[in-house]
């Protein structure tokens, strides 16, 4: 009888990263590999581009709000449908286990796959659970988190940072030796980096202010029309095998607060600043862990509101004067879990060994 695991999770990049790095482990491993998400949704686009062999299966999905919105009734009815749908796909199936990764996607899977006494597996990635992962933990077996949770959460098992970061891949180096070209080897080289759409606040910062005249700078914005390679210079709207040569490129990288983002960069012992979305754009989760690095000596932060010329300047000359400090941190850190490490520890779980 094949193995079976169906995975899902979805909305944002950060909501699949960890399932894409684990899809093939599993697959390798000779598992029979289902993922539940969204046909619209960046999870299909995803899977898709992993060139694996995943049966997808698109349901219907409902945004949870934390505010009140007329749309939420009409949400109630999707999560509903999307609750039977996942009940059928996963009655077909019979999986030995779901893993999910959060987003509003998850939640009628995680609901369906209780009812059917499969057993749940989710994942946490920042201080402060998200509202669907508040919603997945009342169903699920184990919840493994990256950061040390709170008393009272008894399903929880504290993994750390699954973080895959290793040597770049296979690039053109006639176009990283054009982007050299064009730095000054005297300047300090920021780049500036907002997930996986880029971030506005990075975009109209970088538009506004010459910083050139100071740093080298390298923006991955999220936007076509801002690519650019000039003196001092480098936007583009996204990279792939580009990325790891350019992380080495930077001196110092300025970014949000997404876990999955500054975990690698600790990973990479990299220096940053955090430039947290605020609680009018967010729940306030890149605060937590921002306000957590910054009192691990992992980086430094910078509010929105505080981000100017001076400020920035400041936080990167405290950031180099202090190098082997906050590097240091960083390798010391026990948060870090390779990804073979956590499939091990999830494919065993899944198993009942």
């Amino acid at each position: 009888m094949a193995k079976k695991i169906v995975f899902t999770g979805g909305g944002t990049v950060g909501h699949v990263t960890l399932n894409l790095i684990l899809i093939p482990k599993f697959i390798e491993d000779g598992w029979e590999v289902h993922y539940i998400g969204d046909k619209n949704g960046i999870e299909h686009k995803e899977i898709e581009k992993l060139g694996l062999n995943v049966t997808f299966h698109s349901i219907a999905t409902g945004k949870l709000r934390r505010y009140f919105s007329w749309q939420n009734i009409l949400d109630i009815f999707k999560v509903t449908w999307g609750v039977l749908q996942s009940f059928i796909i996963l009655a077909r199936i019979r999986p030995q286990a779901l893993f999910s990764k959060g987003g509003f996607v998850s939640v009628p899977p995680v609901v369906a796959a209780k009812s059917l006494r499969i057993p749940v597996f989710i994942h946490e990635s920042d201080l402060s659970m998200g509202l669907a992962n508040k919603i997945a933990y009342k169903f699920a077996t184990t919840m493994y988190t990256t950061f040390e949770q709170a008393e009272g959460l008894v399903k929880t098992q504290h993994v750390g940072a699954i973080t895959k970061v290793g040597k770049a891949k296979p690039f053109e180096q006639g176009q990283l030796d054009q982007i050299k070209e064009q730095f000054d080897t005297g300047k300090i080289t920021l780049l500036f980096i907002g997930g996986s759409a880029g971030a506005r606040v990075f975009n109209e910062f970088i538009n506004q202010h010459d910083l050139t005249n100071d740093f080298n700078i390298i923006n991955i914005s999220g936007d076509e029309s801002l690519n650019t390679l000039s003196q001092n210079l480098y936007r583009i709207h996204y990279v792939t095998d580009l990325y790891q040569p350019l992380m080495d490129l930077a001196d110092v990288v300025v970014t949000r607060g997404g876990s999955n983002t500054i975990f690698e960069l600790v990973a990479m012992q990299k220096l940053h600043v955090i430039v947290p979305l605020g609680k009018d754009a967010s729940r306030g989760d890149q605060l937590e862990n921002a306000a957590y690095f910054v009192e691990k000596g992992y980086a430094e932060q910078l509010l929105e509101p505080d981000l100017t010329v001076d400020n920035l300047k400041e936080k990167v000359a405290l950031l180099l004067s202090q190098k082997e400090n906050y590097q240091e941190a960083m390798a010391n850190s026990k948060e870090i879990t390779s990804p073979e490490d956590f499939y091990t520890l999830l494919s065993n779980a899944v198993e009942g060994k």
